[in-house]
């Protein structure tokens, strides 16, 4: 008897952690405050840093606020690259100032996500400021590339509990990312170079510049591009990675219940 009911509560057990291993992976986010990491239950608010998955897939991501001489030349090295699966992030008053540029992000096929209006952290202002930065922002990018954004970079990467929430009620998925080249500091080529393409890892999201500040970002993207390709990666949009990552979770989570 004694041996029949440990079986039993074994199977009991199994099953939980199954069910609980399913739903963290479905998940497949974190959130990020000062120095602590918290894995979040499902339902709650969260960031995605990156999506767990054994597929050699890789998302980079590049984020545009100012300046209108870097992403010509991005633009056109992923065109060359034949990288079209790319993820641009764009402020809105920098995309009323540059119509063209953003025609040729969206006619040349990459997806394009908010990276919000002013480019303030949204930690400080009040709950009506941050839904009027998220939709201000909304309507631009909308009626300029004639599809609602479902992405949001948050100015500065900067979040808590609260913007989340916002965010999510507004029906955004916050982005941010696991592999931060720095290319915003200029650090030099080689350094950029050599950031993302140790650190990158399957289901990574990597963090780049088309803004005029990052001045080293076109000269080492080509040599990031070659050499994630040797290592086997294939280039993804952010929503590429998210849904594969959802379908894995639910196969995992209907093995679970079997």
């Amino acid at each position: 008897m004694k041996s029949f009911f440990y079986v039993l509560n074994w199977k009991k057990i199994k099953r939980f952690l199954l069910i609980t291993a399913a739903a963290v992976f479905a998940i497949g986010v974190v959130y990020i405050e000062r120095d602590q990491i918290t894995v979040f239950s499902d339902g709650a608010p969260s960031a995605i840093y990156s999506v767990p998955t054994d597929k050699k897939i890789i998302a980079l991501t590049f984020d545009i606020s100012w300046g209108d001489t870097r992403p010509g030349p991005i633009i056109q090295i992923l065109k060359d690259k034949n990288v079209r699966k790319t993820t641009f992030f764009l402020s809105s008053p920098w995309s009323k100032s540059h119509p063209d540029i953003v025609k040729d992000i969206k006619d040349s096929g990459f997806e394009i996500g908010s990276h919000g209006h002013k480019h303030v952290n949204y930690t400080t202002l009040s709950d009506e400021e941050i839904r009027n930065q998220i939709s201000i922002a909304n309507s631009v990018l909308t009626d300029m590339t004639g599809n609602e954004p479902k992405l949001l970079r948050l100015p500065n990467g900067d979040f808590d509990k609260r913007v989340l929430r916002i965010a999510e009620n507004m029906n955004y998925k916050v982005i941010q990312w696991d592999t931060d080249s720095l290319d915003w500091k200029n650090i030099g080529v080689e350094n950029i170079v050599e950031r993302v393409v140790n650190k990158a890892h399957p289901g990574d999201i990597v963090l780049l510049h088309a803004s005029d500040s990052s001045k080293q970002t076109h000269k080492a993207l080509p040599i990031i591009i070659d050499e994630l390709r040797k290592q086997g990666y294939e280039f993804v949009t952010v929503t590429e990675l998210i849904n594969q990552t959802e379908i894995k979770g639910k196969e995992v989570r209907d093995q679970a219940l079997e």
